[in-house]
């Protein structure tokens, strides 16, 4: 991870000093979405007024991931004379910093590019960690890279105008994080459901710690995808369209913890506690989905090896593990119970 970070709220006024330490002209090309420009295309052209800017929208929502979209921007970069020395603007959610940092690490192979993440599933996790990806019919992120941005500047300003349940995804990343590395972040989400830059900051550090043991997901970088082998099932599932990726991943992270009891890793009380915790958050709701249903789509999931499907448990809070689990296991449908 060589990307630089400033975090703060209120701090936009500082993004022409951070760009003019990184472009080699005064040209800034931005890759945005219509929902964000409709709320911050005056404040960004006022704030980068001493540039040249150049603003390529796509559509909101998931369905931009897509190679379509991706040869779109492109040609309108390319129409809008962007060049090889040029700065490229991720300015928007997730699926606008994986589309953007893609087409930046293949366009003339690889122009400069920084993030300025707009959400806070994107501040926390996605504009994090140095990967880029479109998604396939098969499956999401299906096509990508390693690629560093020059800079990822989250300002929680942004959140100020993001709806209630897109704020809650976001801190399902965040109660994901905590679980995996930080137990006094999880007292935290416990206590509060505040978002603070000091928060954000601690999520932030959780993904670092594990980037940097380990920057292209040969090991130790996989138990980031806690809840996310049955999240993505069940976002392809229903198409995108039915849940957001952080209530997705709040099923299955409780869907891990199920396996996690049925294979005796941990106790019933630490899935208790997180079911708790993600129903006060209203990222699942009761009766929960059944993990049964979603197995045809995680058998496409891409952590799939000869050992089996590399899944994440936990041990306990702050002690994750990653376990072997054969496609013809048992664990994978049986029906959990929490012993009484």
């Amino acid at each position: 991870m060589n990307e630089s970070f400033m975090i703060g709220e209120n701090i936009i006024a500082y993004l022409p000093k951070v760009l003019k330490h990184h472009l080699r002209g005064n040209k800034v090309f931005i890759v945005s979405d219509d929902n964000v420009m409709h709320y911050y295309q005056p404040m960004i052209k006022r704030t980068l007024s001493v540039f040249e800017v150049e603003i390529v929208t796509i559509e909101p929502g998931e369905a931009s991931k897509s190679l379509k979209t991706y040869q779109w921007v492109v040609e309108k970069l390319l129409e809008k004379g962007i060049k090889r020395d040029d700065l490229l603007l991720a300015f928007g959610g997730g699926v606008v910093g994986d589309l953007a940092g893609f087409v930046a690490s293949t366009l003339f192979r690889g122009i400069d590019y920084g993030q300025i993440p707009t959400t806070l599933l994107a501040q926390v996790d996605s504009s994090i960690g140095s990967k880029v990806a479109i998604d396939l019919k098969e499956g999401k992120n299906l096509i990508g890279a390693f690629y560093d941005p020059k800079f990822v500047f989250i300002d929680t300003y942004f959140l100020n105008t993001l709806p209630k349940r897109q704020l809650r995804s976001g801190q399902a990343e965040m109660i994901k994080a905590a679980l995996i590395g930080d137990k006094r972040l999880y007292e935290d989400l416990k206590r509060s459901k505040d978002v603070t830059p000091l928060m954000i900051e601690k999520s932030i550090n959780v993904k670092k710690h594990f980037v940097e043991a380990d920057p292209f997901d040969q090991g130790k970088r996989m138990i980031l995808n806690f809840g996310h082998t049955f999240g993505h099932a069940i976002e392809k599932a229903h198409n995108y369209q039915t849940f957001l990726h952080g209530e997705a991943i709040s099923y299955g992270m409780l869907m891990a913890l199920e396996i996690g009891a049925l294979k005796g890793i941990h106790d019933d009380a630490l899935y208790e506690s997180v079911k708790e915790l993600l129903l006060d958050y209203e990222l699942v709701s009761m009766p929960l989905l059944n993990r049964s249903d979603y197995i045809t789509h995680v058998k496409h999931d891409k952590k799939q090896t000869a050992k089996g499907m590399q899944f994440i448990v936990l041990n306990s809070i702050e002690n994750p593990r990653i376990l072997a689990i054969k496609e013809d296991d048992e664990v994978w449908t049986k029906p959990y119970q929490v012993k009484r």
